[in-house]
């Protein structure tokens, strides 16, 4: 949902890098080029780790007679790490290509549609996201090789 000004709202916007971290492929000859792979990992970890360490914390200084004040300054924190990481994926899937990127976008675009596969046009100035469909479609139904190219 956007509003007057075209800023996206923070819900969609954790929605938007949920669906990035999903969708851009795993691969390690990508990981040197891009640092979607770190990101998506350390918040996926985040994402399983982070909540049960911000309970522990609380339940600790409360069952120790500790301050509450900053078990919960704590809890609040490290709750927010992964939706630091989420927050990070979903501008970068709204992120314009820069022209570096773009050339290599249209040619692995190419690539598919030579290999017969049918391709959506592309609407706009493409995004990351749109990089990580296509390269996601490319890693599934082509060979290895449209990668010597980056």
């Amino acid at each position: 949902m956007a509003n007057e000004s075209g800023s996206t709202s923070w819900f969609r916007m954790f929605q938007r890098g949920q669906h990035y971290m999903k969708t851009w492929p795993a691969d390690k000859r990508l990981a040197p080029v891009f640092p979607e792979n770190r990101v998506s990992s350390a918040t996926r970890f985040a994402i399983r780790l982070m909540p049960p360490l911000a309970i522990f914390t609380l339940t600790w200084q409360i069952a120790m007679g500790g301050q509450l004040g900053p078990a919960v300054a704590t809890a609040l924190f490290v709750c927010s790490l992964p939706m630091q990481g989420l927050w990070w994926l979903g501008k970068r899937s709204i992120t314009p290509l820069p022209p570096t990127l773009l050339n290599w976008f249209h040619e692995v675009r190419a690539k598919l549609e030579e290999d017969g596969q049918a391709v959506a046009p592309v609407e706009g100035k493409p995004t990351y996201q749109a990089l990580a469909d296509v390269l996601k479609r490319a890693f599934k139904q082509l060979d290895r090789t449209f990668l010597d190219d980056l």
